[in-house]
């Protein structure tokens, strides 16, 4: 069975095998069983249901998030010969029984679906009489309220599935969770003997980087004009921010489109076409924009402000270089983009607990901002995997060639401080104490009696800032996981306090281009567009960008050289075959006329 689901994979896909994980995913729902899938970002989810759907009776439904994401995935489906079908909110009454009624004929091998869907009765006697052979959960962390993007929608679709006549084959699939995300995943959609297949949530294509302390406008401008033409996402944490820096780059004559919530569905559909079609090279955005957008030429994402967690930072991240090609992921920080996560926090209606779990993940990321360590290294142990490797060679830390600087006085100053204060304090007393300062608290409890009171009142606040984080982020200072977290010393700060180890941090540098694109690769960009045009289908549906380079390296020149190409299917040669190889050929002849 599994030599005819490669067969197909070359058929429709046009690639000759599977990558790592998506084998064994095939061949466990093929076998009946339930599983729990994940796999990063651009590691090829969807194809483990997909396949499947093409040899199975019946029809696979596809349970998914966002209306983006559905019309997406059915459009690439239906490009590559395979008929697909979504029902959503965009559509009329007679047009979800119009589809329903097809869907029962068995004229579609995939139905997609919102959450929400199943909790609608019509909906669900639409159902009846059909053969639904595999159940896919996509974005299933959205079942759990410890994750991100929680979805109370979600907890219903255990429920519905006790509601069918025959239960299907559940795949759960997921990018980005932990182990306790990963085991609610199992429990609450009721997985039966669920084969788990995780191929790790390394992005080998992806290039980290942290900046702290720069001109942030500075950098983002300097940034997209070198990087002209390519596609990017600057994430803000605020509406406001988001306006400001769109406008920002309006006025410095960048393509650029805005989305957040606060602008009509209108407005925000138009701009979020803007960004697929390529008709603007960066879009400006809250975390309102992105999920399940499958843009695959991404080649940079730039958050402007800290991200509340490690999960909404890598799954948003995530967004860039989905066809394996070079990307950046940069995260530019100052000590307001904490106080702007911890306000959000406060002013939400999460219970004690929720709360105090929102704080533990934001003190991860604060942390993930300071570290001296691999950044790689850091996400990847995160989520739970183990990492031998100290230095990953892509990104600001591994990368950064810089000398270190010597900081152990520094460090000597602020570890003193939080011992003689009891280990009573949080970060911004102590920097107070540290500064001198003659404020109400720290006159009425003393501190002013204490040694250490202003022995660093020369230094900056925000250099005192980011010298306690970056201790706290190597392991110097512990910070206690609580509303009002505290400073407390570790078994590190002895060894510091003693002058028996030295504390350094790097100076952080960041200078690094996207790759530039060749002649011919923006020849066939030119061809993708005009056929995008024409289709009125995004250009990244119609070729990645792995799929021009791989044509740009191979010059195929006919029919059987272009089934050579990764991500040319046969119809895809139908439909556009031709074309590439008109283009080909001319680009060689031109190019031997040139030399000749």
């Amino acid at each position: 069975m599994l030599d005819k689901c490669t067969m197909l994979l070359k058929k429709y896909y046009g690639y000759d095998g599977f990558r790592e994980g998506q084998g064994t995913a095939v061949e466990t729902v093929l076998s009946g069983r339930d599983s729990l899938i994940i796999m990063p970002t651009g590691g090829g989810k969807s194809l483990c249901y997909q396949i499947p759907a093409l040899v199975q009776d019946g029809i696979t439904l596809v349970i998914s998030p966002l209306i983006a994401l559905m019309k997406d995935q059915v459009d690439f489906l239906n490009g590559i010969g395979i008929n697909a079908a979504f029902i959503n909110s965009t559509l009329t009454g007679p047009e979800i029984e119009e589809r329903l009624i097809m869907a029962s004929r068995g004229e579609y091998r995939l139905l997609y679906v919102s959450p929400e869907r199943l909790e609608s009765a019509s909906f669900c006697m639409g159902l009846e009489g059909m053969t639904i052979s595999i159940l896919a959960v996509d974005e299933a962390h959205c079942i759990s309220q410890w994750g991100h993007d929680f979805r109370p929608s979600y907890r219903q679709i255990s429920s519905f599935i006790t509601r069918l006549k025959k239960r299907p084959v559940v795949m759960a699939l997921t990018a980005t969770a932990t182990e306790q995300v990963r085991e609610d995943i199992v429990n609450l959609l009721e997985l039966t003997d669920a084969n788990t297949i995780m191929t790790g949530f390394d992005r080998h294509n992806l290039k980290f980087s942290v900046i702290n302390g720069a001109d942030k406008r500075d950098f983002i401008k300097r940034y997209v004009k070198e990087n002209s033409g390519s596609s990017g996402i600057i994430y803000t944490a605020t509406r406001k921010e988001a306006e400001s820096i769109y406008k920002f780059l309006k006025e410095n004559r960048f393509k650029a489109g805005l989305y957040h919530a606060g602008l009509g569905d209108d407005e925000r559909s138009a701009s979020q076409d803007d960004f697929l079609y390529d008709n603007v090279d960066i879009i400006v955005a809250t975390n309102a924009f992105g999920m399940g957008i499958d843009k695959s030429n991404v080649r940079y994402v730039i958050h402007h402000n800290m991200p509340k967690s490690m999960e909404a930072y890598y799954q948003e991240a995530g967004r860039a270089g989905r066809d394996g090609e070079y990307s950046e992921c940069i995260l530019l920080f100052n000590a307001g983009d904490v106080q702007t996560q911890k306000y959000f926090i406060d002013e939400s209606n999460l219970s004690p607990e929720r709360k105090s779990m929102e704080y533990q993940k934001l003190q991860k990321m604060v942390d993930y901002c300071h570290t001296s360590s691999c950044l790689r290294k850091y996400i990847l142990e995160y989520f739970g995997e183990t990492v031998q490797e100290k230095n990953c060679g892509n990104c600001s830390v591994c990368c950064d060639v810089s000398e270190r600087q010597d900081i152990t006085l520094e460090a000597q100053k602020i570890l003193s401080c939080v011992y003689r204060a009891a280990e009573r304090y949080g970060k911004n007393m102590i920097i107070d104490i540290l500064k001198g300062s003659k404020n109400k608290k720290v006159l009425d409890n003393e501190l002013n009696m204490l040694s250490t009171y202003g022995i660093m009142s020369s230094i900056e606040r925000d250099v005192l800032n980011l010298l306690v984080n970056k201790l706290s982020a190597d392991g110097y200072l512990r910070v206690t996981e609580e509303t009002f977290p505290v400073l407390k010393l570790t078994s590190r700060s002895l060894g510091v306090l003693k002058g028996n180890e030295k504390v350094f941090m790097k100076i952080e540098k960041i200078k690094k281009n996207v790759s530039v694109d060749d002649d011919l690769f923006n020849l066939l960009k030119g061809l993708r567009k005009e056929i995008s045009i024409r289709e009125k289908l995004p250009p990244y549906i119609i070729f990645h960008d792995t799929t021009l380079r791989e044509i740009a390296s191979k010059l195929p020149c006919s029919r059987d050289d272009l089934k050579k190409v990764k991500g040319f299917g046969e119809k895809k040669i139908d439909l556009y075959g031709s074309l590439v190889i008109d283009i080909v050929q001319k680009f060689v002849k031109d190019k031997n006329a040139i030399s000749n």
